[in-house]
């Protein structure tokens, strides 16, 4: 029991020296650790599942999931270690404002994998319809492709044998005349074989040929857009069946189900909305109890440790910049000193030198005379 208390403790990130000097604080610093250890397991479970869909198999999602969850764990407890009560709430909740939002982003990609394995059932039933789906657009896709030519086949067809029902028509309806004219119930109106009857006669047996002439062109026309129609149908069953029915089942293909089944049932929408505000409550736990809790014992005597090696800090930083500023300007001061000395020397050296020049020329001004002469 003293090794799983440790061990919260430790998730929750707290300082053991300072915690032994405040054991009131003890329980709740456990219940925070125990709550970003449970959100670490959370993390694996989700993520293992995930990458489950990905690889299928149970070793890589194991090891996978073993990795985030203690990435999302670490982090976790970072985020909780990094918060420190300052006394004043505005401040307490500016500081923890980005841990906020980090938080509710953790819990978001940890609750969507857990949400598709509750509704598991659901989302495979709806695969199956998203399945058929993409295989009619497989198939259409095919059809489209061959459709044309179908369709300027069956309408040549179609125009073929209009011109034989037409030719047809015409032949019946000129056969008939000569019937009725030779039975006497058409035509002239008397029953006879005279020259009327032969006349429609040969009308109907010239209908007659032509129609002869038109089926013996056509007919064949006909069985060979009938034969090309039907070599395109078996070539479209061909390409259908040849096409590539890989199982819909992978990671976007599931959160895409999902997101259909939440648009479609409000009861999914809020079963997903419930089961998310959940993880984010549990991400957020921690940060919002260390929000809402007043000073402990240990947050005064953290401050105060802090306090101290802060002050230490600031009290050295201030010595060596006194130094420092202190022997910049005796270096300054003392260099400026010696210049102007080193200036004032020089002037003087050369004004003597000057002024032995001067004399020694005054001493002979003959001599420079003369010499200026001669020259």
């Amino acid at each position: 029991m003293k090794t799983l208390q440790d061990f919260f403790l430790f998730c929750s990130g707290v300082d053991h020296s300072i915690l032994e000097k405040c054991p009131t604080d003890r329980n709740k610093y456990m219940g925070i650790g125990a709550t970003v250890f449970f959100t670490g397991v959370l993390a694996f479970f989700s993520s293992g599942y995930a990458l489950f869909t990905v690889f299928d198999s149970w070793w890589a999602s194991v090891a996978f999931g073993l990795v985030w969850g203690v990435m999302i764990f670490n982090l976790d407890r970072y985020i909780v270690l990094s918060m420190k009560s300052y006394g004043k709430w505005w401040r307490d909740w500016m500081v923890a404002l980005p841990r906020l939002g980090l938080a509710i982003l953790l819990a978001l990609v940890i609750s969507k994998p857990l949400e598709m394995k509750i509704f598991e059932k659901e989302i495979k039933a709806e695969l199956v319809t998203m399945e058929q789906e993409v295989f009619k657009q497989q198939e259409d896709r095919v059809r489209v492709r061959y459709d044309a030519q179908i369709a300027e086949n069956r309408a040549q067809i179609a125009a073929l044998k209009n011109e034989i029902e037409a030719k047809t028509a015409s032949r019946n309806a000129l056969a008939l005349q000569a019937v009725q004219e030779a039975d006497g119930t058409g035509g002239s109106g008397k029953r006879n074989l005279g020259p009327i009857y032969r006349a429609k006669k040969a009308d109907a047996d010239n209908a007659q040929i032509e129609l002869d002439k038109l089926l013996a062109t056509n007919l064949p026309l006909i069985r060979e857009k009938e034969t090309a129609i039907q070599t395109l149908e078996a070539t479209v069953k061909s390409d259908i069946a040849g096409l590539q029915r890989s199982h819909y089942d992978g990671l976007a293909a599931r959160m895409e189900a999902l997101g259909r089944l939440t648009g479609t049932s409000k009861a999914i929408l809020l079963a997903s909305l419930f089961i998310t505000l959940l993880f984010i409550a549990i991400e957020t736990a921690p940060i919002m109890v260390k929000l809402i809790s007043y000073r402990s014992p240990y947050d005064y005597l953290l401050h105060e440790h802090e306090h101290v090696f802060e002050m230490a800090n600031l009290e050295k930083t201030t010595l060596l910049s006194n130094s420092v500023k202190n022997k910049l300007r005796f270096d300054t001061e003392t260099g400026a000193y010696l210049v102007t000395s080193r200036i004032a020397a020089e002037k003087a050296l050369i004004d003597h030198k000057l002024k032995e020049k001067l004399e020694s020329l005054k001493s002979r001004p003959y001599d420079w005379k003369i010499g200026s002469v001669g020259e």
